[in-house]
């Protein structure tokens, strides 16, 4: 369990709507404590995919998140002895609503000593492994036996599939507002490479490969050199990133006379294949690690 409150989650969930929705005129910790603890227990999600496939925002459940902030006040979160006394040098101070997560064994879920923090709100299924330091935000959800590797971030919202590899220095950008806003989506059976950042409601489809130092942005188009096609974001959708595709992070010329003239070229996300048997055995995460 996260806390003694995680427990209590026994709302349905249309009632637990019902009442974050009356957050606005009737601020209430117990509402607040209720739906974190159904993002924690993975009863609710910030967004789900719908009946055609498409990732989608939940609102309801990002405006009960900023409630939660609103509602809070800062207060000392940091560690504890046995006596109530601070232990040095670790320092927490944020908001009261929203501290970090605490596990035990029951949980499944190996967290390697070296200062990770999971925010409250955030749901981390069994047989994940985080390696030491991540954070993982309020809101994201971690599915079952994926691996978190150190330095990585999981921002607000962002939703992560089973058996999902995020090596070390992954980046994966949250979102809170605006509350229709879709969140980085990662499927099952990603491998995302060292150093890679996805942000601005990108979506990577199930068995994607990126490689080391691949940025995605809504902004930036992704050349398919396998279909001939380039994926670029609408303003009612992000860009996605094919099932099985394997991406690099490559170059193409900027536009224009004078960056022709000069040789500029400007960082470009190229998929150059997709997932075969090769690509699968060079991806399987190591065994031992389990």
């Amino acid at each position: 369990m996260a806390n003694a409150h995680s427990a209590l989650t026994t709302r349905p969930v249309a009632s637990l709507r019902e009442a974050v929705e009356g957050l606005r005129d009737a601020p209430s910790r117990d509402v607040i404590d209720d739906l974190l603890a159904a993002l924690e227990s993975g009863v609710v999600r910030a967004a789900v995919r719908n009946a055609d496939g498409k990732w989608e925002a939940v609102p309801w459940i990002k405006r009960g998140i900023l409630a939660a902030f609103r509602l809070g006040v800062l207060a000392d979160l940091s560690p504890r002895d046995s006596t109530g006394a601070h232990v040095p040098p670790f320092a927490f101070i944020d908001k009261n609503t929203l501290p970090a997560r605490s596990f035990t064994v029951e949980d499944g879920v190996r967290i390697v000593p070296g200062g990770s923090t999971i925010r409250r709100g955030a749901h981390i299924s069994h047989g994940v492994v985080c390696m030491p330091p991540i954070y993982v935000n309020v809101g994201a959800f971690v599915d079952s036996d994926t691996l978190v590797d150190s330095h990585a971030l999981v921002g607000s919202c962002a939703q992560v599939g089973a058996r999902v590899h995020l090596s070390a220095g992954v980046q994966l950008g949250g979102v809170l507002e605006p509350v229709n806003a879709s969140p980085v989506v990662i499927e099952d059976d990603v491998v995302v490479g060292g150093n890679c950042g996805v942000y601005e409601g990108v979506v990577v489809r199930e068995r994607a490969v990126l490689g080391a130092g691949v940025v995605l942005t809504r902004s930036m188009p992704v050349y398919d050199l396998v279909r001939r096609v380039v994926y670029r974001s609408t303003p009612t959708a992000p860009i996605e990133i094919p099932a099985g595709a394997v991406v690099v992070s490559g170059t193409r010329p900027a536009a224009g006379e004078w960056a022709r003239d000069q040789g500029l070229s400007v960082t470009a996300a190229i998929i150059v294949k997709y997932r075969d048997a090769k690509t699968d055995a060079a991806t399987v995460l190591e065994s031992a690690l389990r």
